[in-house]
């Protein structure tokens, strides 16, 4: 296991994972405890949340040709996530997906 100990750990964490090809790391956005009315929501009721911040990239893919295609996500990007793939991190007792670009569905603005 990877040891960290910044404070601020989305730095250390790019700093220190380096996806490769066109994968990215992200950290899933966490959802609110409560509603804005004060209602507690149980873990249990709150779902897979699809949206997340993207940590580091790769440098892009590389083609047949050896070229390679820039990436076009950012660090520091807000995503939405597909459900159907992507493989979970766990760096320092803390959970990051790493997806493919393609896979990511939509920037958010």
């Amino acid at each position: 296991m990877l040891a960290l100990t910044s404070r601020n750990f989305a730095v250390t964490a790019a700093t220190l994972f380096k996806p490769l090809d066109d994968r990215v790391l992200v950290k899933r956005v966490d959802r609110p405890n409560k509603t804005a009315s004060g209602i507690i929501i149980p873990d249990a009721l709150k779902g897979k949340h699809n949206e997340a911040t993207v940590i580091a990239v790769g440098p892009g893919h590389r083609e047949k040709d050896g070229t390679i295609t820039p990436m076009t996500l950012q660090v520091g990007d807000r995503v939405v996530l597909a459900d159907w793939s992507g493989s979970e991190v766990k760096l320092d007792g803390k959970e990051f997906i790493v997806y493919r670009e393609d896979d990511i569905l939509a920037v958010l603005e």
